[in-house]
């Protein structure tokens, strides 16, 4: 694991100090996300059946931008995230059981950007989420039941998840991405008693989300759209 870190920042040391420039560009920037989200799910042995979700609300971020160069740039920031996923063969011994589950997350990217910033780039990273409230809803034959979860930093879930991002901002900025979490959904340790029975409710139950989302702006700099010209100002004229 260590030499995976040391290669990898050997390599962005590299870049940075390879890229010949006078002065770095900082600045922040910020949007929202449309995400698309599906899941791997492996429910002991059962692979469920995952219905896409849409979550067009509360997925606002904003970063942090260092640009080198015109071709490449670092970032990181802070982001509010819904993420989650719908299972709609929850119980393969009853087909009438879906289940809807998702948290808001916080999450620290860190990324970097390669290509013409102001135009058409590349970028991708890593993201740590920390989960502060967890939902879990539950339908039969379509209908909703009053049994919900709500919990805030609840020990349902993982106290954090590892993800991973890469994506393409459009000329225009327009922003596509797509995102996977390592980390499963569910803390499948998580004990809780009912009617005086004690047990793991999400043992076995094994759920990585990944997801596609689209914004806008993502990483625009605000205050000038002309960092980088390539024209240089020509001197005053004296007369």
């Amino acid at each position: 694991m260590k030499r995976k870190f040391f290669a990898i920042a050997s390599f962005l040391i590299l870049l940075i100090t390879g890229t010949a420039i006078s002065q770095p560009k900082i600045y922040g920037s910020g949007g929202s996300e449309m995400i698309f989200s599906f899941a791997q799910i492996d429910h002991n042995g059962n692979a469920g059946q995952n219905i896409m979700r849409w979550s067009p609300v509360f997925n606002s971020e904003g970063y942090f931008n260092v640009d080198f160069a015109k071709s490449f740039g670092l970032f990181t920031g802070l982001g509010i995230r819904n993420v989650g996923f719908i299972d709609d063969k929850y119980d393969p011994d009853n087909t009438g059981i879906k289940k809807k589950f998702r948290t808001y997350n916080l999450g620290i990217p860190v990324g970097l950007k390669l290509g013409n910033l102001q135009n058409f780039f590349l970028f991708g990273g890593y993201e740590i989420e920390f989960p502060f409230h967890y939902k879990e809803k539950t339908f039969l034959n379509g209908q909703k039941q009053d049994v919900k979860i709500s919990d805030w930093f609840s020990s349902r879930v993982p106290t954090y998840y590892n993800t991973v991002f890469a994506g393409v901002q459009f000329p225009y900025g327009f922003t596509l991405k797509f995102k996977y979490y390592f980390t499963g959904f569910f803390n499948e340790n998580f004990t809780e008693t009912v009617n005086g029975v004690q047990g793991k409710p999400y043992e076995g139950y094994k759920v990585n989300i990944f997801y596609f989302s689209l914004s806008f702006d993502l990483f625009s700099n605000p205050i000038t759209s002309e960092f980088h010209s390539t024209s240089e100002k020509k001197p005053a004229k004296v007369y």
